[in-house]
């Protein structure tokens, strides 16, 4: 009784409302409100009171009652618009755009929704630039007054000014309030905080605009190399804004008629360049001053993809800073006079050695880039510096050219006199002497030319090191050095340089010296890096993943400001998830192998997949994707080409079992496998992508990639797809696209975007059946975009043909999805109807074959495109009904309680021939 009063009141309120009579209204629903007891009844009444209370002026209410009638259901658009609307009333705008977005998004083609949220942010914007004028010339003032002593006054005004340089119109309007010149000035104060500020909002200032980027250059990249590393940073930020703009500046005002690229840069963004280089060695810049300079050459210097014509930028800084940045990675710190740097300040160097020396196109450019290497090793420096060693640089600058560009390392290496340098330094009683020459050894240990002259030579002398030395830092080096030469026998069983059980020993060398928190970082990567090789060993790998101390140590250290560690941990990984790449031995091969007595490989008995898995499960739990994720996120210095890679195997590894993946996104893995998947090297993005493509086959996409992230998925997973990659590659990634066309038309256009549906189309003629399933059900969703229907129209084509025959194949689950895909393009298409009886002779008996099958959902199929064709076309219809598709139907009418669906399609059959005069009903009207 109660509930049915509550109708009649709430029916009595929306009278009054209509009648203009809202405080009435109020009172109806009020009442209404009392007597009503279920949740969803209970939120139109609060919806309805917000509306009344909007009428009446009384936005506080109104928005109390909109805000109930939202926590019952939070997609009621009624109640969101209201509350909007009551917000910006109460004049809480930015809350009342959040609301409006919400409409927006929930429903698209609402134009009042659409209206209302331009309106309000064209206000918004009109309100913050009537009254920025005036904020703009006080923010100056109290960040360029000496005087003012108020802290948190002076930050809000940066604060401001930093997020009024982000807008549009906010940076026009300080551009146009002589912002550059006092913004300038700030950075002359010498104040942390208003050089903060000032960078950051001309780092807003300049983003886009090629015209602002009228700075003086060297003032802006003196900041680089100042002590307060917060400004440094900011400084990098800046001069890489400025970079973008004078770059995209470039393109556009070269750009001719077939959109073709002047090849030499503009002269400022070599005059920016420029000063960066001789950042490197100027008197006074500091250690992080270094690293962000070089990171910054890194970012802008060489060329994105190899498909872009001009390295000329490349070649530029080779013939004029090459030798500046040489000076950088030959610096040792713990000699007099040499140039600040930080732990990362050597491989910050070889990684953008690296990328330089890959960017080079022929003979002739690599052999200049090898002269100037010989040269700079051979003499030095021209001016060397007051008491630094030139031989210790020199080993040093080697070492560093083997950590980046090693075929460069190795042709310095075969220079006269190095070796005998660095058997020279070994003997020295200068501990930084040995430091340096153990580290040249251990970078030349791997390199093929000078392999026979440290198997030799290297075994003998870094044991006498390592038994000799009373220091941690040069015994753990020398202890690497072993480590290399002892697992050259790489991942085969039978091939060991060292003595059974001498790996082991090493190994728990190094796991104790890594777990050491009393010796420093610098030192314990080292440990890193010499299980980096004994991991090779599966005894090795089994007993360090049930060390969890250890294993935590080394994520540890991969989360720290020591970034050179990251190419150790991430082979150390690879190592114990075998995720490198092992090819199958050709068996007749082996016998041949065997009968003529050489060399077979042999897989250890704790590389079996069970082993492995065990151990990837122990990684997983000690914390190894908060460590990867740690380690894409790097910066300072980027992870190499290479080192990405390594992370992408390991990714993959980790994501193998279906169990595992939900932890695996949980904890950020699905966010940095993205980055992984578009940039590095062509099989690391392969790796990545695959990953990419096992999570989102058994994990809600939306939830493993919420917001905009999904879209960015699409590239990566169409990448598998490519002829060139493995069939399981194929197949998941169709399989993953699948469930992202399944979801929204959005992502839909995206992977059309992409140019992947002549790819599925052509998976669809494949002769391996599980690549032909995948690819049929992805063009199943695919079919939902309307011009993905309209290609089955087009004449010539036989891709329906080809639906038309899968849904009388054998296999039931392409049929399904063939089926699924000609039932949704009859119900969208009736023009297809006609089609389908003109590509085969057979598409009568195809058609009966679905509504005999045993399957209840291929009937269910059959009987809808059966329907589909007799309502689009009464021929057609007649053709039908000739057939034995009429008893078949009949029969399957007559099915309701075993199969309502079919029953009730079956019907509909029938009905719609009685209605075209084909057959008539029987006397029970049936």
């Amino acid at each position: 009784f109660a509930q049915g009063a509550a109708g009649q009141l709430r029916q009595e309120g929306n009278r009054l409302f209509q009648a203009g009579d809202y405080a009435a209204a109020l009172a109806s629903y009020t009442r209404a409100l009392a007597l009503c007891a279920g949740p969803p009844e209970r939120a139109v009444l609060h919806r309805n009171r917000a509306a009344c209370h909007l009428k009446l002026e009384d936005y506080a209410s109104a928005e109390a009652d909109a805000s109930k009638a939202i926590e019952a259901d939070g997609h009621d658009v009624k109640a969101l618009f209201r509350r909007s609307q009551a917000l910006q009333k109460l004049g809480r705008p930015d809350q009342a755009v959040y609301d409006l977005r919400r409409c927006v998004s929930l429903e698209p083609r609402n134009k009042a929704f659409q209206e209302a949220l331009h309106d309000l942010g064209s206000s918004m914007q009109e309100k913050l630039m009537s009254c920025t004028d005036s904020k703009v010339e006080q923010m100056f003032q109290i960040l360029l007054d000496p005087k003012e002593t108020d802290t948190d006054k002076k930050q809000k005004a940066a604060q401001n000014l930093i997020v009024l340089a982000r807008e549009e119109a906010g940076a026009e309007k300080i551009f146009q309030s002589d912002g550059m010149r006092l913004l300038l000035r700030m950075l002359d104060t010498g104040r942390e905080d208003a050089m903060l500020a000032a960078l950051r909002t001309l780092a807003g200032l300049c983003s886009g605009h090629r015209s602002r980027v009228s700075l003086e250059a060297p003032r802006v990249s003196a900041m680089l190399g100042v002590e307060h590393e917060q400004v440094s940073l900011a400084a990098c930020n800046l001069l890489q804004v400025m970079f973008d703009a004078l770059k995209e500046g470039l393109q556009r005002d070269f750009r001719g008629k077939e959109e073709a690229v002047v090849l030499d840069p503009s002269k400022e963004l070599k005059l920016l360049i420029g000063h960066l280089l001789e950042m490197l060695t100027r008197e006074g810049t500091s250690a992080h001053g270094h690293d962000n300079t070089l990171n910054l050459l890194i970012k802008v210097v060489p060329r994105k993809s190899p498909r872009e014509p001009n390295n000329s930028l490349t070649l530029w800084v080779i013939d004029q800073g090459l030798k500046k940045i040489l000076e950088v990675g030959g610096t040792v710190c713990e000699a007099p006079g040499s140039l600040p740097a930080t732990e990362n300040s050597r491989m910050s160097a070889a990684v953008l050695l690296s990328k330089l020396y890959s960017d080079l196109k022929c003979d002739a450019e690599r052999e200049n880039f090898h002269r100037l290497c010989e040269d700079y090793v051979s003499l030095g420096a021209s001016s060397p510096r007051p008491g630094r060693s030139l031989t210790l640089r020199a080993i040093q600058t080697v070492s560093c050219l083997l950590q980046g560009p090693s075929e460069a390392g190795n042709q310095v290496l075969e220079l006269e006199g190095i070796m005998e340098s660095v058997l020279a330094l070994c003997a020295s009683v200068r501990e930084v002497d040995q430091l340096v020459a153990v580290e040249a050894l251990i970078h030349a240990a791997d390199k093929a030319k000078r392999a026979s002259f440290i198997t030799a030579n290297g075994v003998t002398l870094l044991k006498n090191i390592y038994k000799c030395s009373g220091r941690d830092s040069i015994r753990i080096r020398a202890l690497v050095g072993l480590c290399k030469l002892g697992s050259a026998g790489g991942t085969d069983f039978s091939m060991k340089q060292f003595a059974e059980g001498s790996t082991l020993k090493l190994a728990k060398q190094c796991r104790k010296w890594l777990c050491n928190e009393a010796i420093d970082a610098s030192t314990r990567r080292w440990a890193v890096e010499g299980l980096a090789y004994l991991t090779f060993d599966a005894d090795v790998k089994e007993e360090f993943v049930e060390d969890k101390a250890a294993v935590q140590a080394m994520f540890q250290l991969a989360k720290s400001e020591d970034r050179s560690v990251l190419f150790a941990v991430a082979s150390t990984l690879v190592n114990c998830t075998n995720s490198y790449d092992h090819e199958e031995p050709d068996p007749q091969m082996l016998e041949l192998a065997k009968y003529a007595k050489q060399h077979v490989p042999e897989q250890h008995p704790k590389d079996e997949p069970g082993c492995v898995r065990r151990r990837v499960r122990k990684l997983l739990a000690a914390g190894v994707v908060s460590a990867l994720t740690c380690m894409v996120k790097s910066e300072n210095p980027a992870p190499t080409n290479s080192c990405r890679e390594l992370i992408s195997r390991v990714f993959l590894a980790v994501v193998e079992e279906a169990a595992d993946r939900g932890s695996v996104v949980a904890q950020g893995g699905g966010k940095a496998l993205i980055p992984l998947s578009l940039e590095g090297t062509e099989v690391g993005q392969a790796k990545a992508a695959q990953a990419l493509a096992k999570i989102t086959i058994t994990s809600n996409p939306e939830m493993a990639f919420p917001g905009e992230r999904i879209y960015e998925v699409v590239r990566p997973l169409v990448s598998l797809l490519h002829l060139h990659r493995t069939g399981l590659e194929n197949f998941e990634g169709l399989m993953a696209l699948t469930n992202l066309a399944g979801i929204s038309e959005r992502l839909r256009q995206k992977i059309l975007k992409e140019k992947a549906v002549p790819m599925i189309e052509g998976y669809m003629f494949e002769e391996h059946e599980l690549l032909r399933l995948a690819a049929t059900e992805c063009m199943c969703n695919m079919a939902m975009s309307t011009e993905v229907q309209e290609l089955f129209l087009a004449e010539g084509s036989d891709r329906l043909k080809l639906l038309v025959l899968y849904s009388g194949e054998d296999d039931e689950k392409l049929r399904r999805a063939a089926s699924g895909t000609l039932a949704m393009l009859t119900s969208l298409l009736p023009q297809i109807c006609g089609k389908i009886t003109q590509v085969t002779a057979h598409w009568l008996e195809i058609l009966q074959a679905l509504l005999l099958s045993p399957n209840v959902e291929l009937q269910h199929r059959g009987a809808v495109i059966v329907l589909n064709m007799m309502a689009a076309d009464r021929e057609i219809a007649a053709k039908l009904m000739e057939s034995e598709m009429l008893e078949i139907l009949s029969v399957l009418a007559k099915e309701e309680c075993d199969k309502p669906r079919v029953a009730q399609a079956a019907k509909e059959c029938l009905a719609q021939a009685v209605a075209c005069g084909l057959i008539k009903p029987n006397v029970n009207g049936e």
